[in-house]
């Protein structure tokens, strides 16, 4: 880490799980002197600074406020003019509703020199846990980031124009207004029946994923924060996907496998997974295909 005089950086921590961790973010926190962090920095990832450096939360839980903003500030500007190299802890990305906006704009009114480091955004993270793609070429081809009081007080010309651009909505923050929120959307035309899912602690060992329909969601039940609400078409899709037991379908990803690939054989690629190989005297060019477990230990 060099710097002539103090720096803070302004790291993001991703949505909980340390393997999701940037390397450039781990880095920082080997060599930080002091790290303010949220609240919501799972104790995994405040396990990995060195006991020597300095820590403080300066985050809120449900509304409560330990710290005011003006008082981070006051922290980060404070630390780095006394030459300290600072590292602003955010849970998630810190561009996304972590308050990093103001915090730079103290830093610059100070002439304190600071860098942004991103990471996985809860939503992202969230997403990719609960296997919901937020894009999708049938579905959705829009992505809106909400917060709960956003997602209350938008007009409902706002909820209209969502609507109306197939977007997926991610709602950081829902508390339990979950009638309030499915309302002011079915007022808007969204179909009743559109697919919902609420996600709790995400990517983290306590993990839970509720999923429903825009009409039921004020029957859900409460899950522990922080939680996140997903709403869209995109987040339904491939939840009832089964199997293909259509040996007619898989004799069909495999030719088109082969048209993209044709170096490769399925001989090669039994040999990259020796769980499975073709069976002896499978014709895959008139669509009979069938596979024979090999032995196998370990993974």
């Amino acid at each position: 880490m060099k710097t002539n005089g103090g720096k803070v950086w302004l790291v993001g921590a991703g949505p909980g799980d340390p393997d999701l961790l940037t390397c450039k973010a781990l880095r920082l926190l080997e060599e930080a002197d002091v790290v303010l962090h949220d609240d919501l920095v799972s104790k995994e990832i405040l396990a990995l600074i060195p006991r020597a450096t300095r820590k403080q939360s300066v985050g809120k839980r449900c509304g409560k406020k330990n710290i005011q903003q003006e008082e981070i500030n006051a922290l980060l500007v404070s630390f780095a003019k006394f030459g300290l190299k600072v590292v602003r802890l955010k849970s998630g990305d810190p561009m996304i509703f972590g308050r990093a906006g103001e915090e730079m704009e103290a830093m610059r009114r100070a002439g304190v020199d600071f860098e942004v480091v991103p990471g996985v955004t809860s939503a992202l993270g969230a997403a990719a846990s609960a296997k919901i793609s937020l894009t999708h070429r049938q579905a959705a081809s829009a992505v809106a980031f909400l917060t709960s009081h956003q997602a209350k007080t938008a007009k409902e010309a706002d909820w209209q124009a969502w609507v109306r651009a197939r977007a997926t909505l991610v709602i950081y923050m829902p508390g339990y207004e979950y009638a309030q929120i499915a309302g002011r959307l079915m007022e808007a035309d969204m179909d009743s029946q559109t697919p919902c899912a609420v996600v709790s602690r995400a990517t983290s060992k306590d993990e839970q994923i509720l999923r429903t329909t825009l009409d039921q969601l004020p029957a859900a039940s409460r899950m522990a924060a922080p939680t996140l609400l997903f709403v869209g078409e995109a987040v339904g899709i491939g939840q009832t996907t089964q199997p293909a037991a259509d040996l007619e379908w898989l004799a069909a990803q495999y030719e088109l496998a082969r048209e993209v690939a044709p170096a490769w054989s399925i001989a090669g690629l039994s040999g990259i997974n020796p769980r499975l190989a073709p069976q002896d005297g499978a014709n895959l060019g008139h669509h009979h295909i069938s596979f024979r477990a090999q032995e196998y230990s370990g993974d």
